[in-house]
């Protein structure tokens, strides 16, 4: 398959298009439509016209845009979350390809420049734990919970991108731009799962950029438990747990009580009888589903994107060259970067 075959289908399948409904909409017959994308033929330029045209992108964007990866250890999320249909998987990954070409296209026009960077580490070499301590201690980080922690993996150059997935059952994607990370985050989670999402694809880009070992998802999982919750400090706090504690400890450290009661469990502070007891009291509580108190949690909101709209209107740009540098057809196709601010600076 060629680049642009490629191309072509990943932006098909991030709209949710099939090829039978794509292939009218330009004009030419589904087989003919399956020739371009399997790259047995090249669609004549006024069809190429059409193809960018309906699917909302630049000409140029479905040229040269560059390959198409998967995401960071899709697999292992695939299999976690056996319930989800593979075609949701797909049309996921084929959006975050797509935000992180257009992102790539900007980029080519525009440095970023970080205060922080966004190291990667050998999983073999380097315990997940570990890893999330020496990033906590690289970004120098506070002492204990996580504040705002969108703005400071946006500080370190990573896209952080909220969208309405239309199913619960996954959380989140992440892929490389080159020296700069990107996250695809489920925007209907509840804010205590969405900050676990954020530390669980953090795990993924520190510890599988260039491997993946065994089991990235438990690798994923402790690099979370440790970034989010530090052993040293939560472990005097997760003795003597009750319900009225654990909401306590929620609103404090922004996680859930499900992963306070885990983390409470792996540190040796809770053993297995009580852990039972505890989900049990959850159970008939109705929190197994859907815990209380994650609506008064402070919400992560991702601004690096905007910021960088409204930098490029300050320099005299308008929106749609804005959308044009981006590789979207026009401004009202350019869903990523649209002004209304962050510690990266456009230079």
């Amino acid at each position: 398959m060629n680049g642009l075959g490629d191309l072509i289908e990943t932006a098909r399948l991030a709209r949710g298009l099939t090829q039978a409904q794509l292939a009218p909409m330009i004009g030419v017959t589904q087989p003919a439509l399956h020739r371009y994308e399997r790259g047995l033929r090249e669609p004549a330029p006024d069809i190429l016209i059409r193809l960018a045209h309906a699917l909302g992108v630049t000409e140029e964007f479905l040229q040269h845009a560059g390959k198409v990866r998967g995401a960071m250890a899709v697999d292992a999320h695939m299999r976690r979350r056996a319930t989800e249909k593979a075609t949701t998987w797909r049309r996921l990954e084929a959006r975050l390809n797509e935000y992180r070409m257009h992102a790539s296209k900007l980029f080519e026009q525009v440095s970023l420049h970080a205060d922080q960077i966004f190291p990667t580490f050998d999983p073999e070499g380097t315990d997940a734990r570990d890893a999330a301590r020496l990033l906590r201690m690289q970004w120098r980080m506070p002492i204990g919970p996580v504040r705002d922690l969108t703005a400071w993996l946006e500080a370190a150059g990573c896209l952080v991108l909220f969208e309405d997935f239309g199913t619960p059952r996954v959380d989140g994607l992440s892929q490389w731009i080159d020296d700069h990370p990107v996250m695809l985050i489920n925007s209907k989670a509840p804010t205590d799962r969405l900050r676990w999402t954020l530390a669980h694809e953090t795990g993924h880009l520190c510890l599988h950029a260039n491997y993946i070992g065994d089991d990235p998802e438990g690798d994923a999982n402790s690099f979370a438990a440790e970034f989010l919750m530090p052993s040293d400090v939560i472990r005097p706090q997760l003795r003597h747990l009750t319900t009225g504690r654990l909401v306590d400890l929620k609103r404090q450290w922004g996680v859930s009580m499900q992963a306070l009661v885990e983390r409470a469990h792996q540190l040796g502070v809770l053993v297995a009888g009580q852990r039972t007891s505890m989900y049990k009291q959850f159970s008939r509580m109705g929190w197994r589903t859907r815990e209380p108190h994650s609506d008064e949690l402070a919400p992560e909101r991702p601004q690096l994107t905007t910021f960088i709209a409204e930098t490029l209107l300050t320099k005299g740009f308008s929106l749609e060259e804005i959308a044009k540098l981006a590789g979207f057809a026009d401004a009202d196709h350019n869903v990523m970067f649209k002004p209304t601010g962050t510690a990266l600076r456009v230079v």
